[in-house]
C-alpha cells in the first residue's frame, strides 16, 4: 500500500456582489424557486416509505428545503446504503448515464453510432487484481461499495416495478436504468479531470514547425517552473497525427454528446433525425456547439483556464475565534449539478457536504470534528508511448531490440436494434491501451496513466479521509490518495488549519514527461513518489493558506526540482486571492464567514489590470479607437455584467488582441499553434517585448486591435457604447444533454436559465466561456463555508440544484440565489435539521 447551521443574507459588496433587479429575480422565482432563503416558508410535502433491500435497520431522511438530504442510519454501512438509494432518488438519469458511459454501454440502449466510444471507453477501465483494488482505498472500501450499490439498485428495482418513479430522460429515450455492481465504482476512471496528454500532442506538433513552432509552444502554454522542452531522443514530432490522436483520447475520456445524428428519442426517430433551420436559434447553438468542439480537436489546453478555488483561516485572524474553511471547486456547468450535497449520519461518522452523486462518501465538507476542501494540483501523471510496429506482424512493437506482443482482448459489445452484438478489440503494450494505431506507417500510440494503477478511482479516497479525526489521519489517508492530485485544506474544532496536496506521482528518471516518447524501452517509469515528498502545512505561521490551482510547490523545496507537474492552471485567481488576504491581514482586520462569500464571488481580473497600465499612456487620432481607449482607461478591471468596458476588454483581449500576439510572436505560419495562446505569455510578452517586437510595435498592436473589437461589438450589441454590456454576451446557462435533441418545449424544461453573468476565466469567481458565442462553459457551480466548530453557521450553494429530475422543485431553485452570489445554510444539528425539513422518508429492510 502507498505511504500516503438560519443566518441573514450577507450584504453586497460593489464589484462582488451582482443585482439583477426586484423584477428579475420575481420572475425567475414565480418560474420556478421552490425553496429560496432562509424565513421563506416552503410547502410541507407527503412522507414516504420505501422498503430497501440491503438495509440491516430502519433509517431515517429529512430533507430541507433546499433539496439536501440528511440520513440518519442505524449502521454505519446502512448510511451508505440510504446514500445510493437517496442519490439514486434524486440523480438517477445521470448516475445511470455515468455508468453506461464510463463501462462502455452507450450502444446497448442508444444505438450503433456509440460502438466506437464505447470500445474507447472501455480501453481505459481499470483492469487490475481488484482484491489489491479494494486494499489500496482502506480496509472496508469494498463493503462500502457494496452497500451504496445496493442502496442504488434498490431504487432501480423500485423505478422498474412503479415506472411512474422514472426520470423524464429514461421515456424520451426508451429504455430502462441498469444495476450496478460494486466494482462499477472504482472501475471507472474517465471522470476524473485527466491531463496532460492532449498538451503533448500539441507540444510535439510545434516542435515539428522548427524554431518558429517552438516560439509558438512557449506561446501555447507557460510552463511551472520554468523548463525548455527538450525533444527526447529517438522520438520524432513529425510522426504524430495530432487531430486522429487528440480524437482518439476524447473518445475514450470526454462527456458523451447527444446529437441528432447519434440519439433517437423513443417513437420520434424521424423528428430526431430532422434537420434544423439554418436560422433557428436551435441551429445557431448546434453550430456553436460544434466550432468549439472542433476547436478543441485541435488546439488548446482546457486545464490552463479550469480550475478550483480553497483557503483555511485559522482562528486568530478570523472574528469568531474558529477557523474559517471555504472551497469552490470549478467544473463544467450542466444540469444537473456535478455535485450532490448529502448528510450522512450513523454511529461512528456524522458527515455532511458534497460530493459525486455516483461514487459513496464525500469529498468535500466537514464530518462535525475537521473540515476538508478541495483543489486540483496537476501533477504530471500521464505519458504518450510512441511504438515501431513489426512489419511482419502489426501486433508487435520493438521494446528493448526485439518484438513484443500487445495483448488484444474482444469486447462483445451490444447494440440496440442488433440482435447479436459486435465484436471489437482493444489492445494494450506493457504501458496502457493502444488509442491509435498505424499499421500502414507501422506505428502505435499508447496511453500510460497513473490513474490506471490500482487504488486510483477518481475521488473514491475520499472514503478514507472523511472519517479522519485529526491531522495525522487526514495526512495518513492523504498519503494514500491517488487521483486526481489534489490540494486538500484542512481545520479542526480544536483550531488547526493545515493543507496538503496528494496523488499518484510517476518517477521520470531521464525525462520531463512534456513530449511524447519512444515506448522501445528507453523511457521507463522507475516507479512512484511517496506522498511525504511533497510539501504541506499545518499552522503555517502567516495563519491562511490559499490554493487556486497554481504551483503551489515552494522554489526550495526538494519537490520543484522532481518534475511534479509543469502545466498548472493559470495564475490569476490565486494572484487575486492571496492580494486580497494580504491586504487584510496588512490592515488588521478579521476575515469573516461573510468575507470568504464575497472573495468566492469576486470579480476582478488581475490581467486586465496589468494590460491596463499599458494602455494608460497611450492616444490615438482615429475616433474609433480613441472611443474604446477611453472606455477602457477609465476601467478597474472589475468584469460586472453592466460594464461595457468589460465587454470590450474580453473580446479585445481574448480575440483581436491574443491573435495579434500570437502572429507577432510566433509568425504568420505557426500562430495557429499556439492557439488559443496562453494568457500569461501574451502578458509576458507585451509586458516585455524586446527579443520579440520593439515597445513602439507592442503600442501599435495594441492599439491596431481595438477596431476590430469594437466592430464585432457593434455588430452584436448595436452602436451606442454606452448600452453596452458584457453580460449581454456572456450569458450562464444549464444545458441539459439532450438539450439537442429534444424539441423546444421538452428543452425549456431540462435547460436552466439563460441569464447575463459576470466574471471570466481569470477571476476568482470563475466564469469560463465558450469562444464562440461567450455562453458559461464551467465555473463553480458548488460554493461552501464552513464555520469550524459552530457548523449550523456554514453557508453553501450548488447550482441549478440538488435534484436531477426537470420536475423537482428542487431542480432549479437555487440558480437564481447561485446568479447573485448568495448561499442558504448547510444545516447540521439535529434541530437545525429538523427546522427546515418539509420532506421526510423512511426507509425499512425488507420484510419489516
Amino acid at each position: 500500500m502507498r505511504t500516503r447551521h438560519p443566518r441573514p443574507a450577507s450584504r453586497r459588496s460593489l464589484g462582488q456582489r451582482h443585482s439583477i433587479g426586484v423584477a428579475t429575480l420575481a420572475a425567475l422565482a414565480l418560474a420556478g424557486c421552490a425553496s429560496g432563503p432562509p424565513g421563506v416558508q416552503t410547502p410541507q410535502r407527503p412522507p414516504s416509505s420505501f422498503a430497501v433491500a440491503g438495509l440491516e435497520k430502519p433509517a431515517e431522511v429529512l430533507v430541507d428545503r433546499w433539496g439536501v438530504p440528511h440520513l440518519y442510519a442505524g449502521t454505519l454501512y446502512d448510511a451508505f446504503v440510504a446514500q445510493g438509494f437517496i442519490a439514486a432518488r434524486d440523480r438517477l438519469w445521470q448516475m445511470d448515464l455515468w455508468r453506461k458511459r464510463g463501462l462502455g454501454e452507450m450502444a446497448k440502449d442508444f444505438g450503433p453510432a456509440w460502438v466506437e466510444s464505447d470500445r474507447a471507453a472501455r480501453a481505459v477501465l481499470y483492469r487490475g487484481d481488484m482484491y489489491r483494488e479494494w486494499l489500496a482505498y482502506g480496509s472496508d472500501a469494498k463493503r462500502v461499495a457494496e452497500a451504496f450499490t445496493a442502496g442504488v439498485n434498490a431504487y432501480v428495482a423500485q423505478v422498474r416495478a412503479q415506472p411512474a418513479l422514472l426520470p423524464p430522460e429514461f421515456a424520451l429515450l426508451g429504455y430502462q436504468p441498469a444495476l450496478w455492481s460494486p466494482e462499477d465504482v472504482v472501475r471507472i476512471r474517465h471522470h476524473g479531470l485527466t491531463l496532460n496528454f492532449t498538451s503533448e500532442i500539441d507540444r510535439a506538433r510545434a516542435f515539428c514547425a522548427g524554431t518558429e513552432g517552438i516560439k509558438a509552444d512557449w506561446l501555447r502554454r507557460e510552463l511551472d517552473p520554468p523548463v525548455t522542452p527538450q525533444v527526447p531522443p529517438g522520438f520524432d514530432p513529425c510522426t504524430i497525427p495530432a487531430a486522429e490522436l487528440r480524437a482518439a483520447y476524447l473518445r475514450a475520456t470526454d462527456s458523451p454528446r447527444f446529437t441528432k445524428s447519434n440519439t433517437r428519442l423513443a417513437g420520434t426517430a424521424a423528428a430526431s433525425a430532422a434537420v434544423l433551420q439554418p436560422d433557428s436559434p436551435e441551429a445557431a447553438a448546434a453550430k456553436a456547439d460544434e466550432e468549439e468542439r472542433q476547436r478543441q480537436a485541435m488546439q488548446g489546453d482546457p486545464t490552463a483556464a479550469y480550475g478550483s478555488n480553497n483557503w483555511v483561516i485559522a482562528p486568530q485572524l478570523t472574528s469568531t475565534g474558529r477557523p474559517i474553511l471555504a472551497n469552490d471547486p470549478h467544473r463544467a456547468h450542466g444540469a444537473p449539478s456535478l455535485r450532490y450535497m448529502t448528510h450522512l449520519s450513523a454511529p461512528g461518522m456524522d458527515a455532511i457536504g458534497a460530493g459525486e452523486p455516483f461514487l459513496p462518501g464525500l469529498s468535500i465538507g466537514h464530518n462535525g470534528t475537521i473540515a476538508f476542501g478541495l483543489t486540483r494540483f496537476y501533477m504530471d501523471q500521464e505519458d504518450l508511448y510512441v511504438y515501431e510496429l513489426n512489419p511482419q506482424n502489426p501486433g508487435e512493437y520493438r521494446y528493448q531490440g526485439r518484438w513484443e506482443p500487445m495483448t488484444s482482448v474482444t469486447e462483445r459489445i451490444a447494440v440496440r436494434g442488433e440482435s447479436a452484438p459486435r465484436e471489437v478489440v482493444n489492445t494494450f503494450t506493457r504501458h496502457g491501451p493502444v488509442l491509435l494505431s498505424e499499421p500502414g506507417k507501422q506505428r502505435a500510440f499508447a496511453l500510460r496513466a497513473a490513474w490506471l494503477e490500482p487504488g486510483m478511482a477518481p475521488y473514491f479516497g475520499s472514503m478514507d479521509y472523511m472519517r479522519a479525526q485529526n491531522w495525522d489521519q487526514f495526512r495518513a489517508a492523504m498519503n494514500r490518495w491517488g487521483a486526481p492530485g489534489e490540494n486538500q485544506v484542512y481545520a479542526d474544532r480544536n483550531g488547526n488549519v493545515g493543507w496538503m496536496p496528494g496523488g499518484l506521482t510517476p518517477i521520470r528518471p531521464n525525462w520531463d514527461g512534456l513530449m511524447p516518447v519512444p515506448g522501445d524501452g528507453r523511457y521507463e517509469w522507475s516507479g512512484f513518489r511517496n506522498g511525504d515528498e511533497l510539501p504541506s502545512e499545518f499552522n503555517p505561521a502567516r495563519g491562511y493558506v490559499v490554493t487556486a490551482n497554481e504551483n503551489n510547490i515552494p522554489p526550495d523545496h526538494p519537490a520543484a526540482k522532481k518534475g511534479i507537474g509543469y502545466e498548472w492552471s493559470d495564475a490569476a485567481r490565486a494572484r487575486r486571492l492571496k492580494e486580497l488576504f494580504a491586504a487584510k491581514v496588512a490592515a488588521g482586520s478579521r476575515f469573516t464567514i461573510e468575507g470568504s462569500e464575497r472573495m468566492q464571488n469576486d470579480i476582478v481580473a488581475t490581467p486586465a489590470q496589468r494590460l491596463l497600465k499599458l494602455l494608460a499612456g497611450l492616444r490615438s487620432d482615429d475616433p474609433q479607437t480613441a472611443a474604446g481607449l477611453r472606455l477602457l482607461q477609465g476601467w478597474d478591471g472589475t468584469m460586472h455584467r453592466d460594464s461595457g468596458a468589460a465587454a470590450l476588454y474580453e473580446v479585445w483581449s481574448g480575440k483581436t488582441l491574443r491573435a495579434a500576439v500570437l502572429k507577432a510572436g510566433a509568425g504568420d505560419a505557426a500562430s495557429s499553434l499556439a492557439a488559443p495562446g496562453d494568457n500569461t505569455r501574451m502578458l509576458l510578452l507585451l509586458e516585455n517585448p524586446s527579443g520579440w517586437v520593439s515597445n513602439s510595435q507592442r503600442d501599435a498592436l495594441l492599439l491596431q486591435t481595438l477596431p476590430p473589437a469594437m466592430q464585432e461589438l457593434t455588430a452584436k450589441l448595436g452602436p451606442d457604447m454606452a448600452a453596452w454590456k458584457w453580460g449581454a454576451l456572456h450569458r450562464a446557462e444549464f444545458r441539459h444533454p439532450l438539450a439537442e435533441v429534444v424539441d423546444a418545449a421538452t428543452r425549456k424544461k431540462l435547460d436552466v436559465g439563460d441569464w447575463p453573468m459576470s466574471g471570466s476565466s481569470f477571476t476568482p469567481m470563475a466564469a469560463t466561456y465558450r469562444a464562440s458565442d461567450y455562453r458559461l462553459t464551467s465555473g463553480a457551480s458548488f460554493r461552501m463555508v464552513l464555520d469550524v466548530g459552530n457548523w449550523d453557521a456554514s453557508r453553501v450553494i450548488n447550482t441549478p440544484g440538488q435534484s436531477g429530475n426537470p420536475e423537482s422543485p428542487n431542480y432549479r431553485d437555487l440558480a437564481p440565489l447561485w446568479l447573485e452570489g448568495k448561499y442558504v445554510p448547510l444545516v447540521y444539528s439535529r434541530g437545525a435539521v429538523e427546522r427546515e425539513t418539509v420532506e421526510r422518508i423512511r426507509l425499512v429492510p425488507v420484510g419489516r
